[in-house]
């Protein structure tokens, strides 16, 4: 992109800095991630699941939904690396990735919504 010139002057512009600015398959990845939390059902799971770990069974009866809608939720959001599972026999446990992406996104869900944490499920 060094050799980018812009058509038009108009004083202070980036074009010294075209290096620096992200490309478009950058934004591309956050815009997926924005759309898979356009989904309040999703958001909420997250929310939970960065305030205890849980199988899910738990999280169908804490959502009030169906365990194949859940888990389908789930493994967007464990493509997404926002979320991480264990394997303990048969069952499989859920929780938020220890991430600053996962980190930041919790912490904009409480100030959005204007909550706090709970205590542990």
């Amino acid at each position: 992109m060094n050799n980018i010139s812009l058509p038009h002057d108009h004083g202070a512009t980036l074009e010294k800095h075209m290096d620096s600015i992200p490309k478009t398959d950058d934004f591309q990845t956050l815009s997926d991630i924005f759309r898979l939390l356009g989904d309040g059902s999703r958001l909420r799971i997250f929310w939970i699941l960065c305030h205890c770990e849980e199988c899910v069974i738990n999280i169908s009866a804490m959502m009030d939904m169906s365990s194949p809608a859940v888990s389908h939720h789930l493994k967007a959001l464990k493509a997404a690396r926002l979320i991480v599972s264990r394997r303990d026999g048969k069952e499989v446990y859920y929780q938020a990735a220890d991430t600053e992406q996962a980190s930041f996104l919790h912490h904009m869900i409480e100030e959005l919504l204007e909550i706090t944490c709970p205590g542990s499920c």
